[in-house]
């Protein structure tokens, strides 16, 4: 049985990550910042000490990169790094600024983009948070940082990570990234594209 790390699990379970971990080879332990989702482990990404070094197959982190100050993510990448074995790997997303930015320049700041679970989303929660949760009094919700593909990659890659594939989905208005510890050739690296991107 491999083991998979969620980072910034919210209430998320393993049947909303990816096609890959939801498969019964994987298992699933949940780690959060916020009590309240009753993770199987409460902490931060900038701070993961409580884990092991090498200890997991993979980690899963899906939009919790931007919930940290800029200087924060190599801090979080790091942790992401450390905590995977020499085969592992990291799969995040998190939203694509510049489809996002596309809309503002289009005076749509406070359009509707999409409609979410939680309801329409417009370019305004995608950049600065989701606004109806922050005003209930969630602030973890609230977004201190952002991404381009081009900054997304090149943050991976300095944190060490070998290999690094990348996938924008402007329409969705958000990045797709698979990073592995250690360098893989394409047919690897194309294989877990496939089990973890979305279609």
């Amino acid at each position: 049985m491999k083991r998979f790390l969620h980072v910034g699990c919210g209430s998320n379970t393993k049947n909303q990550t990816t096609k890959g971990f939801q498969k019964n080879c994987w298992q699933e332990v949940r780690f959060d910042i916020d009590e309240s989702v009753n993770p199987d482990v409460v902490g931060s990404i900038t701070d993961m000490t409580c884990f092991d070094s090498s200890s997991y197959d993979a980690i899963f982190s899906s939009h919790n990169i931007e919930h940290l100050h800029a200087h924060e993510v190599a801090i979080a990448l790091s942790e992401f790094f450390r905590v995977v074995n020499k085969d592992g790997f990291v799969v995040m997303t998190c939203p694509d600024l510049q489809s996002v930015c596309q809309l503002v320049a289009d005076n749509k700041l406070t359009d509707t983009a999409y409609i979410s679970p939680a309801g329409p989303i417009t370019p305004l929660d995608i950049l600065y948070g989701h606004r109806r949760s922050i005003a209930s009094g969630n602030l973890y919700m609230a977004h201190k940082c952002g991404f381009t593909a081009k900054v997304l990659t090149a943050s991976l890659a300095a944190t060490g990570f070998q290999t690094v594939a990348l996938k924008r989905r402007p329409n969705h208005f958000d990045l797709w990234a698979v990073a592995t510890k250690t360098k893989k050739n394409g047919a690897i690296s194309e294989e877990l594209c496939k089990e973890h991107f979305p279609s």
